[in-house]
């Protein structure tokens, strides 16, 4: 009895759905669905240079900075000096990605003492999505805590022994 799965002759080239895309253009598939004329690779003028009066911080792999960027949260206080500090690595060294994210954690404890210092008690729970998770995940918002409440059992009792 012969297997039927198995091909009788091996496959050709020819014979393979969109083999040879990258050969001959009258060939490739794609061909009447391609932009004509060609995409630009830089618009005609380059936008102007933007100017601020706050600090931008630049990669040491650009030449400049970039035409148009945001400054609506320039770098202050801790989180300013931790960006600085990742700022004078390349981008392919992992500290320098660290350390970004190192300075978001802080300029968020720094938000919070910056609303307290103002006045402002801030409502943390909420602003975690604390009441939408309990009203779609209850089960996980218990989870969550447990494991909370777990690892900083765990914490205070590895304190008190070494007392």
């Amino acid at each position: 009895m012969p297997n039927d799965s198995l091909p009788s002759a091996p496959l050709r080239r020819d014979d393979i759905p969109g083999w040879g895309s990258d050969l001959d253009r009258a060939r490739r598939p794609a061909v009447p669905m391609e932009r004509m004329p060609a995409r630009l690779d830089r618009p005609p003028h380059p936008p102007a240079q933007q100017h601020s009066h706050a600090e931008v911080l630049v990669s040491p792999e650009r030449p400049g900075i970039t035409p148009v960027y945001g400054t609506t949260a320039p770098p202050r206080g801790l989180s300013g000096v931790l960006r600085r500090t990742a700022y004078q690595q390349t981008e392919n060294d992992i500290r320098h990605w660290l350390l970004l994210l190192l300075a978001d954690r802080v300029d968020a404890v720094e938000g919070i003492g910056d609303d307290l210092r103002h006045g402002h008690i801030p409502n943390v729970f909420s602003e975690m999505g604390l009441p939408a998770a309990w009203k779609h995940n209850p089960r996980g918002v218990v989870c969550k805590a447990a494991i909370g409440a777990a690892a900083l059992g765990v914490g205070y009792w590895l304190l008190r022994r070494r007392k």
